[in-house]
């Protein structure tokens, strides 16, 4: 692992040799840590559990795989992983990459062979998104294949920047504060997904990949797909980010912290029900709001994501 986090080649030119190692591994540690406490903050992963990492071939997956395999050897508790790729018969499809690097990794894996590019190109029209089809196409055949392999646990690489386009996209595109949580049970009630790098930024995950080498493969199923939804979003982010730094973390960190007094789901709280009762209430309404504030998580009402 150090020989990889050492290679100068993957770090810009003009810096030290030295230099380019000690930021490598400052990113590896970043990424360990972050990873880390994800799983501590939504228990997700167990002792005696049987985790099948979901190996697409990007860079997400690869990295989820990568630091997973490091934390296992420093976990206070025993649990197994089982790396898995579907291969889903995209045209010039190189079969033989990850089962090339997974064999070198030493690790346990399968690889699904099913032709649901067939299908998706049969049922999806030219130039219409194929995402949600072959979003339902892989979740059917991974719960199976979760069975068969004996895995309690399906572990996906979506990042911190994969959660804040998913609740963008519910909000302007379906009408609802929805976001990607970090572990759920899937909707078959059987399995527990789960997502280890929920704190982890996508510019990270990309320079890790770098440093690391990963043998990306790229989806030419929806690669060439430029005007998705999804893309929009990332680019306005970027902006965002570029424009005023920090906002797209103030964003993250609003979805662990929500007020349902201040939103107007009436199943979430009991707008119905509430009364003037004299009483003060720190969460009671201002009635004019002069400028954002922030609101202390200790206050009762709040439901907070505690992040040591």
């Amino acid at each position: 692992m150090n020989a990889v986090l050492d290679n100068a080649a993957a770090a810009p030119a003009g810096k030290s040799a030295e230099k380019i190692a000690l930021e490598n591994n400052k990113l590896h540690k970043r990424l360990c840590r972050l990873v880390g406490q994800a799983i501590g903050d939504f228990n997700m992963i167990e002792d005696g559990d049987k985790v099948m990492v979901c190996l697409s071939g990007g860079k997400d997956s690869y990295a989820l795989l990568d630091i997973l395999m490091t934390l296992r050897e420093r976990a206070p508790i025993n649990f197994e992983l089982v790396a898995v790729n579907l291969d889903q018969k995209q045209p010039n499809f190189p079969d033989h990459i990850l089962p090339a690097y997974l064999k070198q990794l030493g690790i346990p894996f399968h690889i699904e062979n099913q032709d649901t590019y067939s299908i998706v190109k049969r049922l999806i029209p030219e130039g219409k998104t194929t995402c949600s089809l072959c979003s339902r196409l892989r979740r059917g055949i991974l719960y199976r294949v979760a069975d068969e392999l004996g895995c309690n646990k399906i572990a996906l690489g979506h990042h911190r920047d994969d959660i804040l386009e998913t609740f963008f996209l519910n909000m302007f595109f379906g009408g609802k504060l929805k976001g990607m949580p970090a572990k759920l049970v899937s909707d078959d009630g059987k399995h527990m997904v789960i997502r280890p790098m929920a704190y982890v930024k996508e510019e990270d995950t990309e320079r890790y990949a770098e440093v690391k080498g990963f043998p990306i493969i790229p989806c030419d199923l929806c690669g060439s797909q430029e005007n998705l939804q999804r893309k929009q979003i990332k680019g306005l982010m970027r902006d965002w980010e570029k424009k005023f730094p920090g906002r797209v973390e103030n964003i993250f960190s609003s979805l662990s912290t929500v007020v349902p007094s201040h939103l107007m789901d009436r199943d979430l709280f009991g707008f119905q029900d509430i009364k003037a009762d004299g009483q003060a209430n720190p969460l009671g309404d201002i009635a004019f709001d002069e400028e954002p504030c922030s609101t202390p998580s200790t206050v009762p009402g709040i439901i907070p994501l505690q992040r040591n």
